[in-house]
């Protein structure tokens, strides 16, 4: 396959996507040629500017403090309902939007391993995303626990074979990312889960790379406990709340660290003890991020449009059109895929590794084109359905093999 093959081929792709309208939903600076990082801070949404506008107004300014009443008390779990009925596979009651990403994990490992004393590891694997691996290193020092590290392929992720080998009595959480930061592989959720409780420990899913382009099935899977951010797939925005995921029958089990006065059982009493609310509302802490959820009502409106089936469907034939075209022009240059190549348990995006990836990296964003770099060699392209198209990959891809070949 030629460089104009691929071009080609590309805009065929484009021609008959389906989903191919919904890219006028987002800003589209006409000066970035393409954009392929959407894995890291997805693009913004036309809409949202005028409900921004339109929040500052009515709900902020008409409403004023009465809108915590009104509305504002409780919007971090109806909206954290239809995030779960949307994208999670999560039944009402389950889910909130809160805090960071960091912050949900610190909550949720802590709260976690308190609720199994006695168990005294916690496994975690060297390639999960470092926030993951530093909260589990603070909380185990803070506990007096030992960390099981996991070596998995870097190319690959965390099977299921390697958590059932570092199972035991002691084992209090396994804290794993359903799709791997660097290599997109979907680890085996379900699976994984069993295993786990079977052995009386809980599993923690970190959802960030899959939320919004990979289908979940939460409740179905028996998930206990889950955390993802909204700034990728979800296009919430830069430092747009996370969300947490606790399964009922766990809520009052768990007691988590941060006690603040938004998740006390009776927040307004204002009283000299704190006392956690029953059910999902004793995860929050302090005044949720209001403003900041305005962006995700948008994605998730164009999300139920569009619907994560055809969204996955989509989602793959770009990831394959991109590992078919860097196999036809990128690999006889020394460049290797560092993502599974079965699409199955391939996310959203692919990595591919070469060792001058940092150089070529930085050229492409002075040419406007814009996918990630990971230390040491890597370059990721990450593929979000509903606003890149094919021609945005094929054209990067042939200049990354113009960059390769000039040097």
């Amino acid at each position: 396959m030629t460089p104009d093959a691929i071009l080609s081929r590309a805009h065929a792709l484009d021609a008959g996507d389906p989903l191919a309208s919904y890219r006028a939903a987002f800003v589209d600076d006409a000066s970035v040629v393409a954009y392929l990082d959407g894995n890291s801070l997805g693009r913004p949404l036309r809409a949202t500017r005028a409900h921004l506008v339109d929040f500052i107004d009515g709900e902020w300014g008409g409403r004023l403090i009465r809108a915590w009443d009104e509305l504002w008390m409780e919007r971090p779990f109806a909206l954290g309902d239809r995030l779960g009925r949307t994208v999670l596979g999560a039944g009402e009651g389950q889910t909130f939007i809160g805090d960071s990403t960091t912050v949900l994990l610190y909550k949720l490992i802590h709260a976690a391993v308190s609720a199994r004393p006695g168990r005294a590891e916690i496994v975690t694997d060297t390639e999960n995303f470092p926030t993951d691996r530093y909260v589990v290193e603070s909380v185990a020092a803070e506990k007096g626990l030992t960390i099981r590290w996991i070596e998995p392929d870097a190319a690959a992720g965390v099977t299921l074979a390697e958590i059932e080998r570092v199972l035991s009595e002691r084992t209090a959480l396994v804290v794993l990312s359903h799709v791997a930061y660097k290599s997109a592989f979907i680890a085996d959720m379900p699976g994984i889960t069993a295993a786990v409780q079977g052995a009386g420990a809980l599993v923690l899913w970190d959802l960030c790379h899959a939320a919004g382009v990979v289908g979940l099935s939460l409740d179905a899977d028996a998930v206990g406990l889950a955390v993802g951010c909204t700034y990728k797939f979800l296009n919430g925005g830069p430092g747009s709340p996370a969300f947490g995921y606790v399964a009922t029958q766990l809520q009052d089990e768990l007691l988590q660290p941060i006690a603040g006065w938004m998740g006390h059982a009776r927040p307004f009493e204002m009283g000299p003890d704190y006392a956690p609310a029953a059910g999902l509302r004793r995860f929050i802490s302090g005044t949720p991020p209001i403003l900041g959820m305005v962006p995700l009502m948008d994605m998730l409106d164009l999300i139920e449009q569009a619907t994560v089936p055809a969204i996955r469907a989509k989602s793959v034939l770009l990831t394959e059109f991109a590992v078919e075209a860097a196999d036809a022009i990128l690999a006889p240059l020394g460049v290797t895929l560092a993502s599974p190549r079965d699409p199955k348990v391939r996310g959203g995006h692919i990595a591919l590794e070469h060792p001058r990836m940092s150089q070529v990296v930085a050229a492409l964003w002075e040419q406007d084109i814009i996918p990630d770099f990971r230390r040491p060699q890597g370059l990721r392209l990450g593929l979000s359905p509903l606003s890149t198209s094919f021609a945005e990959v094929g054209t990067a891809l042939t200049r990354i093999q113009a960059l390769l070949e000039s040097a």
